[in-house]
C-alpha cells in the first residue's frame, strides 16, 4: 500500500474569524498532481486533480461563477 502524502494547507490572509468561528477555506497544493480544499470551520476536505483545479480557477477568473446582480 502506498502511503498518502500529507497536505500542507494555507489559509488566505483575508480570512476572517467571527467569535472564534473561522469562515474560511484553506488550500493545499504541495502534493504533485493533486489539490485539496478544506473548510476551516468543519474540517471537511475535498480533493481535485491539478487539471480540475486549473480549470476551476480559469472559470472563476472569467466570471463563470459570479452571482447575478
Amino acid at each position: 500500500m502506498i502511503p498518502t502524502p500529507d497536505f500542507e494547507f494555507r489559509t488566505s490572509s483575508t480570512c476572517t474569524y467571527e467569535n472564534n468561528n473561522p469562515r474560511c477555506v484553506a488550500v493545499a497544493t504541495n502534493v504533485p498532481g493533486r489539490v485539496a480544499i478544506r473548510n476551516t470551520g468543519t474540517g471537511r476536505t475535498v480533493e481535485f486533480t491539478a487539471v480540475e483545479w486549473t480549470e476551476f480557477l480559469r472559470g472563476a477568473k472569467l466570471g463563470e461563477f459570479d452571482l447575478p446582480a
